[in-house]
């Protein structure tokens, strides 16, 4: 595995993640380690999101009527 160091963190920033770290019963390596997995990890795309919400139970068939095609518009 790889280590990481970061230099001229705000000393502000320190005492929040040393909070947020507490918060959360965590080390403040640790709770470094999620906010960097979290904030690299990809996203749940739209359709995604739609079947974990709506599923295959969810949501009708649609039947539709078959078009029949058109002339072109002669402009």
């Amino acid at each position: 595995m790889a280590n990481l160091s970061i230099r001229k963190l705000n000393d502000d920033v320190v005492d929040k993640l040393r909070l947020r770290a507490a918060q959360h019963g965590l080390s403040m390596e640790e709770e470094v380690r999620r906010i960097i997995m979290h904030a690299v990890s990809s996203p749940n795309r739209l359709g995604d999101m739609a079947l974990d919400i709506f599923g295959a139970d969810f949501g009708v068939d649609l039947t539709l009527d078959r078009q029949t095609p058109h002339e072109p518009i002669d402009l």
